[in-house]
């Protein structure tokens, strides 16, 4: 548990999600610059590799959803950390042996990818079977805090690294910190619950593969959610890289000034994701993620009025902090939410969905943008994207339908701070 009767099974989950976060952030764009500095790959290739690998590896993560779902989690969890960890350091040693390709590059990024999924999809399910319901959103907060230290510290960090030791120093170390989290695993101990399939001799159907949809869609509470998550998400990546080309570009600033303009903010995410449970406690679940579900789509439109110099890199980094502030707080709340009203049968079905989609629609509407950017302008098409999110509020949950109330009750008291 969080807190209480036997917080170490949880501090060595916390500990396996972190250090398995902390490396991914650390080879954060590790493909793309290993493709680019040591295969001289053609930038049609280094953004295929960047869109087909996580789109191809989502949809072959969906069917591994039924199946796992009546899996003990633990396990899971395991075996995807040790694959990730084989296939990542098949790129060193093809590198070593000078047979690397951007072929093989893409397989491993879309086993990755679907690895990726599934163990999410599996810590969320081992997470509402560990952790009592009152302290999923400590749990959830954590987990948001954990991921905003990684992303602030980590890319500077790798990037560091391999101007220092080269470009397969954070491939081995983003596989390293597979095995470690592997070794975190094991160490939560205690006894894995296998879940009972309602049918036990049933062999899985082409039909259970759309289990995840059909309840995410059936449900009041978690359908506006999936739309507006998948929206938002698909809006604000898609912009990304045209920030990327808007101030490297025609506005000029070096690539250490853009760096440092997305790490900064993310100190945003550590202050949110820590307000998020007062928040909660003095205002309600439901308020909380309406107001701060409203308030995060309602910066990134400044990115459109980025100028030169210093007042353009502070505009960045005040509309990002702003942004992340406010996905620190409405995360945490989200993902207790989405567990909370997700039967513990589902989860897993539940969430490989969600990811999945979410996945798709990133690529898709990332796809779209450059295309719309070539028309219009990089400036042009942030701007859009901008207007669009602040039409993404009218999809929240307008009351909590389980209790049929605009707002929860008084949630249970709060563990002490720091235990």
């Amino acid at each position: 548990m969080v807190e209480g009767r036997t917080p170490g099974r949880f501090g060595w989950l916390w500990a396996a999600y972190g250090v398995s976060t902390f490396g991914t952030r650390f080879a954060f764009d590790a493909f793309a610059l290993v493709a680019v500095l040591v295969l001289d790959a053609h930038p049609v290739e280094v953004s295929l590799l960047a869109a087909v690998g996580p789109a191809v590896g989502a949809v072959l993560a969906v069917p591994l959803g039924p199946w796992v779902e009546f899996r003990r989690k633990r396990p899971v969890m395991i075996a995807t950390d040790l694959l990730r960890c084989a296939v990542l350091l098949s790129v060193p040693v093809a590198y070593a042996l000078d047979a690397l390709t951007v072929g093989q590059l893409l397989v491993v990024s879309v086993v990755v990818a679907a690895a990726d999924i599934t163990f999410h999809a599996a810590v969320g399910a081992f997470l509402k079977e560990l952790v009592p319901k009152e302290e999923l959103l400590v749990a959830n907060g954590r987990f948001e805090a954990t991921n905003w230290t990684a992303t602030m510290l980590g890319p500077p960090l790798g990037g560091a690294a391999i101007g220092w030791l080269g470009p397969m120093t954070t491939v081995v170390a983003d596989a390293a910190s597979y095995l470690l989290s592997a070794g975190a695993l094991r160490a939560v101990g205690g006894t894995d619950r296998r879940p009972a399939r309602p049918d036990e001799g049933a062999r899985l159907r082409a039909g259970d593969l759309l289990d995840g949809w059909r309840y995410i869609l059936a449900s009041a509470a978690l359908r506006p959610l999936f739309f507006n998550t998948v929206l938002v998400n698909g809006l604000i990546m898609a912009s990304s890289p045209l920030l990327v080309v808007l101030m490297v570009g025609p506005l000029g600033f070096a690539p250490w000034q853009y760096g440092l303009a997305f790490a900064v903010p993310c100190v945003g995410g550590l202050i949110g994701s820590r307000l998020s449970r007062r928040l909660v406690a003095r205002f309600g679940s439901q308020r909380v993620l309406r107001v701060a579900g409203t308030s995060r789509a309602c910066w990134s439109l400044g990115l459109a009025f980025v100028g030169p110099g210093t007042s353009g890199l502070v505009l960045v980094m005040v509309v990002e902090f702003g942004l992340i502030a406010c996905m620190g707080v409405f995360n945490p709340v989200f993902a207790t939410r989405r567990l909370e009203r997700t039967p513990a049968d589902r989860v897993v079905r539940t969430l490989s969905a969600w990811s999945a989609t979410s996945k798709a629609a990133i690529a898709a509407l990332t796809a779209l943008w450059g295309l719309l950017a070539a028309l219009t302008g990089p400036r042009t098409a942030i701007g859009l994207a901008g207007l669009l999110l602040l039409a993404t509020p009218l999809l929240l949950p307008r009351h909590d339908h389980d209790t049929g109330q605009p707002h929860d009750p008084a949630p249970a008291p709060l563990p002490a701070e720091g235990s």
